[in-house]
């Protein structure tokens, strides 16, 4: 590519058009008036008429610095930049359950949803060569997310995760069915008809109870596209304590609750899809995905395409600035 010539911010010439209106402006005062700093250029004596000159050169001084302002340019090339990573759709669970309060933090107790929350932020922070997307799902299933590189944008979307957003129920197979869709939409697909580099990372306590599509339905359905499910379940066996609400959503108390978490039907998820499945509670957990993850084979993203420029406007900015300081001095008078 040769190289050719641009103005980065060329709005800045709409200045250019106050210049005549400040010529007019100054010719119909009655009193001396200064435009630049130190210049007698802009006065009209009253004895003698001042040269002509020097008002052109600040004219002109302003003009170049007008074009300096609207960055004049030398594209000298363009760089293609390519990454190599994967596409992972996240699918959250925002369902009444993830609001058992079975984990502890720094002494004090805290829901699924809050315990999940450090491995989403982890996926979206640590995986910065990926595209990552998210759906959630309680009794329905909703793209929060579509595949993205703005990751910064992501982590503000899980901030507003929250319990409640959605009807409650737990429709797994079509939170899982939604994420496949995603995917699908964005496809890369190798030659034997399966989807490249691509991942459903699920994050539920596991049981089903609402949806069109059953999770085991899913899983084949990710299974026939070649898409491994990652399955992290959130919670503990056994009885654990849920939060009474009112009806405003404030906790008035606390019961305890038989514990839903279906560890069977993540598992069968994963081993069907050629996924893992992964506790929660465990420390290692984002590191085990991780690992996992970056064993399948990467594909190729396309970025934004960069161009490779010189600035020029220090000419006309050096240009304006000397026109300016030889019109003020031109017009400096000698003290009797």
């Amino acid at each position: 590519m040769g190289s050719s010539f641009r103005f980065a911010t060329p709005w800045w010439f709409l200045a250019l058009l106050l210049l005549p209106l400040v010529f007019w402006l100054r010719g119909r005062r009655r009193v001396p008036v200064l435009i630049i700093p130190f210049s007698a250029a802009w006065a009209r004596p009253s004895q003698r008429a001042a040269p002509r000159w020097p008002v052109g050169l600040a004219a002109l001084g302003l003009a170049a610095l007008v074009v300096a302002l609207a960055r004049p340019q030398r594209i000298e090339g363009r760089h293609e930049v390519n990454t190599r990573g994967y596409d992972i759709m996240l699918a959250i669970d925002l369902s009444g359950s993830m609001l058992a309060e079975d984990y502890e933090s720094r002494g004090a107790r805290i829901n699924r949803l809050q315990a999940i929350k450090p491995v989403i932020q982890a996926f979206i922070n640590e995986r910065r060569s990926d595209r990552i997307g998210i759906v959630v799902f309680a009794g329905r299933a909703y793209t929060m997310a579509p595949l993205t590189f703005d990751h910064d944008w992501l982590a503000r979307q899980t901030g507003r995760l929250k319990i409640g957003l959605i009807e409650d129920g737990t429709a797994i197979g079509d939170g899982l069915g939604i994420a496949l869709t995603r995917l699908e939409q964005s496809a890369r697909m190798a030659d034997d008809g399966q989807r490249q580099g691509a991942f459903v990372v699920l994050l539920t306590d596991g049981a089903n109870n609402r949806g069109a599509l059953s999770p085991e339905q899913a899983a084949q359905i990710a299974r026939a596209r070649g898409i491994p499910v990652y399955t992290i379940g959130a919670g503990r066996n056994g009885l654990v304590p849920m939060p009474v609400l009112d009806a405003q959503g404030n906790t008035v108390g606390m019961r305890q609750v038989i514990s839903d978490l279906d560890e069977d039907s993540l598992q069968t998820i994963a081993q069907l899809t050629g996924g893992r499945y992964f506790r929660a509670d465990r420390s290692s957990t984002i590191r085990d995905a991780f690992a996992e993850i970056d064993r399948a084979r990467k594909i190729e993203f396309q970025a934004t395409s960069y161009l490779l420029t010189r600035e020029l406007f220090w000419w006309p900015a050096a240009l304006g600035l000397g026109a300016l300081l030889l019109a003020a001095l031109s017009t400096r008078r000698p003290i009797a």
